[in-house]
């Protein structure tokens, strides 16, 4: 019996296949996140860069990445997604060469060539999680993807922030992430084709009905609307260090987002149903309750903790969103265009995200409450037009 048939039988979902490309994903943070982490306070700090730089840096990553995005999954569809999921994390440790310059437009410019092949492979790694796993184990299993995924960046914190207490400069410490990220793609190549599900129109397929591209369309407008409010997780990590003193307690403020993010994907995978009103809910609301709280805590002069709950929520928020948004993609999108889906959602977060960043980085030029009050509003904006889009086709399928 295959992975697949022993699903049905026996209800386990944890197969091969999830396991390798969730420890892909598990290595592949433990590599890039001691970059992203490590690379504000690089180049704000250490090669004097404004923070409006560091802005344009984090948009030319996300911008560019939407269409590289959707051009992966359109690719995936049309020739072989674990070939795109392996040929654009190969690419990935570009980035890691970025400490070896000391003028900050080089540093942009590696970071950007190393980050926009993870756009490249990210719809083909949630399609081939998709076609692993039978639809109603697909919330588990991206959930359980997503903890492990940010499980590897909670360790790249804690090394970073090691390393960076016995003051190791960042060119070691940038170029050590390549040995991660070399077994990440390792774990790709060892994903097994033959234990996918067929690409052939299903059951689930032939029953999917115009309400059912409603729901597609409205999360990934949502999708877009969120990233207009998503800021890279540099801007608080600036906050906090700035607000302290300390490069060590901004590295641990990133630790705590994704300790927690990490837990929520693991938690939430197995109690949520996978419906709009909980991305709503649980995702959007508290990604713009904490938002709030970062503006409050810089507006009132918190200490470290008043910076660090708020923090917390928006890693929580973040766990949900990752695991309700290809959760509702990949049920609502017929699987021979699944790759489609699966890029259309990384390309309209990136659309966002790249406005973001750039509006971000102008507004905390001026003051972080105006940054972070910024993002509020839109988190919220995406809440609303999540719940009006999707209105009265977000109740999942019966799985009989």
């Amino acid at each position: 019996m295959n992975d697949l048939g022993e699903q049905v039988a026996k209800g386990s979902w944890r197969t091969a296949n999830v396991w390798k490309i969730a420890l892909s994903a598990f290595f592949a943070d433990f590599g890039y996140q001691a970059v992203l982490a490590g690379f504000p306070i690089f180049l704000v700090v250490t090669l004097k860069a404004p923070v409006w730089a560091y802005g344009v840096a984090m948009a030319f990553s996300y911008g560019p990445g939407a269409l590289v995005a959707y051009v992966g999954g359109r690719l995936g569809d049309r020739t072989d997604h674990r070939r795109v999921a392996i040929f654009g994390n190969i690419l990935i440790p570009i980035l890691s060469l970025a400490g070896l310059v000391a003028v900050p437009w080089e540093a942009i410019t590696l970071f950007v060539m190393g980050w926009l092949p993870r756009n490249l492979r990210s719809p083909s790694r949630r399609v081939m999680l998709t076609r692993s796993v039978i639809p109603p184990n697909r919330p588990r299993a991206f959930g359980f993807l997503h903890a492990l995924d940010v499980g590897g960046g909670v360790l790249a914190g804690l090394g970073l922030l090691t390393l960076l207490a016995y003051h190791v400069a960042f060119r070691w410490i940038f170029l050590l992430t390549i040995i991660p990220l070399l077994v990440s793609t390792g774990m790709l190549v060892l994903v097994r084709p033959k234990q996918f599900l067929p690409k052939a129109p299903t059951l689930e397929d032939a029953q999917k009905t115009p309400k059912d591209k409603r729901m597609v369309r409205g999360v990934l407008i949502a999708a877009a609307l969120y990233g207009f409010s998503s800021y890279s997780m540099g801007f608080p990590i600036l906050t906090v260090a700035q607000s302290s003193g300390s490069s060590v307690w901004g590295v641990l403020s990133y630790v705590i987002f994704l300790g927690v993010s990490a837990l929520t994907g693991f938690w939430l995978g197995r109690r949520v149903k996978g419906t709009s009103k909980e991305l709503a809910g649980i995702g959007y609301l508290l990604a713009a309750v904490g938002s709030l709280g970062l503006a409050l805590s810089y507006a009132l002069h918190g200490g470290l903790l008043t910076y660090y709950v708020p923090i917390a929520i928006l890693g929580f928020a973040l766990g949900a969103i990752e695991t309700l948004e290809p959760t509702l993609i990949a049920r609502f999108t017929p699987q021979a265009v699944s790759g489609k889906g699966m890029g259309s959602l990384s390309a309209s977060r990136s659309i966002g995200l790249f406005l973001a960043n750039l509006i971000m980085g102008l507004l905390y030029h001026f003051t972080p409450v105006d940054a972070y009050s910024y993002a509020t509003m839109v988190a919220l904006a995406a809440m609303v037009v999540l719940l009006a889009s999707t209105r009265n086709v977000s109740r999942p399928r019966s799985q009989g």
